[in-house]
């Protein structure tokens, strides 16, 4: 099933009750619709944004709903709430749709504003036709709509030399420590039985980073997630023990499914290896204990991921960065095992989901550029590892710093029996610069993440 998303701005004016003249507003908002939107029928949608009343209100946390019905009932309904002078306000306002003015009906926008339900001023929003129908009609996107508990089953089929990863990664917000926990399996690529191993690890922001690993165990081929030697990773739930460590921890995605590699390549695994993330966002609930130290999780930010394939890459790094207000960042930069890829430059795979849009719009994209032309770059190395790269419009510049005290070495073997060495760290440092071409380069969005972002550079 699709959805509906699309961006839209108004202008116009308001009158406060109580004052003599008007002020003028912009409505930047973004709605999100769960099916597909079609003139015949009443469909709601989630309204979020920016709302600006000159000298009054700048909130860009608004919210709301939307009612799309220019049939059914003949109007498009909106109510958002917001911030101004320190008062919650509720726009309430609908565009009555006629066959007599189509056009100004369907671009001119009433509305009231009331203080609970006492009114506090009107006022009229008009769709800015000519500056604002272009970017209108290009920013309609028709989503998937995917349930991130789909992504959890096994892929193995049972051909031999195929690895498969459940892992997840948060941060505790009230101690700032890092949790990393890996599930496993390896099918030998010599045909042997295929065992279960994984581990737990902890990267607090001071003391020493500790980890216990568990298995390896024969693989029980269950039909959800991931189970071996009383470890789950199945259905939202992750629990387990390993060595000293004890987890109980709920999962609540809180974003659609992210595609790190091309979707094609997590359907028809005929790429090395291919990662994807059931949520792109989630937050986490529950306990986690090892030694005398227990962390009590409340709305933990992180994300789950899976990869498969036939094992690691000869070089690899990847950062998962939970950029705050709804925004993430997930890299996979890697060099292929294979003879004829070995040379290579990394491919590198971005993908930056803001505002409900996924940039590079193909995923793709950062990885073989247009005809061969404009790859994103990666300069591999530690503690220190960027990756920079540009489209038509923007660039962006990602510098992920992995402090030797907070960065876990830890080695395991590969279907083909193959040595290979991670250095994870659950609190690391990232800093990212995105900029938009106008003429020339400016500034568009940056973030620093101190301690917070999870990062991992390895090799065969």
């Amino acid at each position: 099933m699709r959805g509906t998303v699309f961006t839209e701005t108004l202008l116009g004016t308001v009158r406060l009750d109580g004052e003599p003249g008007e002020r003028r507003v912009r409505l930047d908002l973004r709605a999100v619709a769960d099916r597909v939107l079609l003139p015949h029928r009443t469909t709601p949608a989630r309204l979020t944004g920016r709302v600006r009343i000159a000298g009054r209100a700048d909130d860009p946390s608004a919210e709301g709903e939307l009612e799309v019905s220019p049939v059914a009932r003949r109007r498009i309904r909106y109510q958002l709430a917001f911030t101004a002078d320190g008062r919650r306000l509720t726009l309430d306002g609908w565009k009555t749709v006629t066959a007599l003015r189509p056009l100004t009906s369907m671009t001119v926008l009433p509305f009231t504003l009331y203080d609970g339900d006492t009114r506090a001023g009107e006022g009229v929003l008009r769709f800015p036709l000519a500056t604002g129908l272009l970017p209108f009609l290009l920013g309609f996107r028709f989503p998937r709509r995917e349930d991130p508990r789909a992504h959890g089953a096994p892929r193995w089929n049972g051909t031999p030399g195929r690895t498969e990863v459940w892992y997840t990664t948060l941060t505790d917000p009230e101690t700032g420590t890092g949790v990393w926990l890996h599930h496993e399996l390896t099918a030998p690529a010599d045909g042997s039985e295929p065992v279960a191993h994984g581990w737990a690890a902890v990267f607090p922001r001071t003391g020493e980073v500790r980890h216990a690993r568990f298995g390896p165990v024969p693989w029980t081929r269950p039909a959800e997630g991931f189970t071996a030697e009383g470890v789950t990773c199945s259905g939202g739930r992750l629990e387990g023990r390993a060595g000293d460590f004890r987890w109980s921890i709920a999962e609540r995605p809180e974003e659609p499914p992210l595609f790190t590699f091309p979707r094609w390549s997590w359907h028809r695994p005929v790429l090395p290896a291919a990662q994807m993330l059931p949520a792109a966002r989630a937050s986490y609930e529950g306990e986690l204990s090892y030694g005398k130290t227990t962390l009590k999780l409340r709305e933990a930010p992180g994300a789950s991921a899976r990869i498969y394939g036939h094992g690691n890459a000869q070089r690899w790094t990847w950062l998962h960065a939970d950029l705050g207000d709804g925004a993430v960042l997930e890299i996979v930069a890697a060099v292929s095992t294979r003879p004829a890829l070995r040379r290579l430059p990394p491919l590198v795979f971005l993908r930056l989901r803001r505002s409900g849009r996924t940039w590079p719009r193909r995923p793709e994209r950062s990885a073989t550029g247009l005809l061969g032309l404009g790859r994103f770059r990666a300069d591999l190395g530690l503690p220190t590892w960027t990756v920079t790269g540009r489209t038509a419009l923007r660039r962006v510049r990602v510098d992920v710093t992995q402090p030797p005290e907070r960065t876990l070495a830890l080695e395991y073997r590969d279907p083909d029996g193959a040595r290979a060495v991670c250095r994870n760290s659950e609190s690391a440092d990232a800093r990212i610069v995105l900029e938009r071409w106008w003429g020339r380069w400016r500034p568009e969005a940056s973030w620093t993440l101190e301690g917070t972002a999870h990062a991992e550079a390895g090799e065969r």
